[in-house]
């Protein structure tokens, strides 16, 4: 009976120990040669995991352009509650660097809110995947925990149609959610044309 008990305990841990190895960030795949022009252009949010704090609500859409030294730039717009009661259509703007060229799909963004009252900083912004015509998910970590994993991250799927992705795209797009260890945690982004 106690070697039963052992071998059950000792399968859990292993279980335990391989979740928590395969949610390290540093583990994540973006896409494989990440082409910005492909990229650029108009995406709309369908689905999002938020971060800690303020982010846009509902109807975000960000435009991606590649300048001629091929940076990437975008601006983008989004309904975000303010004060608990006023909800007004923002408008975000980004900068995009590649800190390593041999990985272009890792990205830091360094975005400013277009008004005093929303936030500036600087995020890792992971092109997860793409087929650039019709889905991408994105996927950003905050604060990384000593384990490896995230403890303050988010992530957007994006679509070049406000309407949504075909069923096959989904089931893509749910497959990558569950590589980045945030299954279970997206929540649908309302594309009503507010803004």
């Amino acid at each position: 009976m106690d070697f039963q008990i052992f071998a059950l305990v000792m399968f859990f841990l292993a279980c335990v120990e391989h979740s928590l190895a395969t949610c390290v960030v540093d583990s994540f795949t973006v896409k494989d040669d990440f082409d910005p022009q492909r990229y650029a252009g108009k995406w709309y949010a369908l689905q999002k995991k938020d971060p800690e704090g303020l982010f846009l609500q509902d109807n975000i859409s960000a435009e991606y352009t590649v300048g001629d030294d091929g940076a990437m730039v975008a601006s983008s717009r989004g309904r975000v509650t303010l004060f608990g009661f006023w909800v007004v259509c923002a408008d975000m703007a980004a900068q995009y660097s590649v800190p390593d060229p041999g990985t272009p799909g890792k990205m830091f963004m360094n975005y400013q809110g277009l008004a005093s009252y929303l936030s500036s900083g600087g995020d890792n912004y992971w092109v997860i995947d793409t087929d650039y015509d019709n889905y991408a998910i994105t996927y950003a970590c905050r604060t990384v925990k000593d384990d490896g994993s995230c403890e303050d991250g988010y992530s957007l799927v994006f679509s070049r149609n406000p309407r949504g992705l075909p069923p096959a795209i989904q089931r893509v797009v749910r497959q990558k959610q569950e590589e980045i260890c945030m299954a279970g945690q997206f929540q649908p982004v309302l594309q009503s044309g507010a803004c």
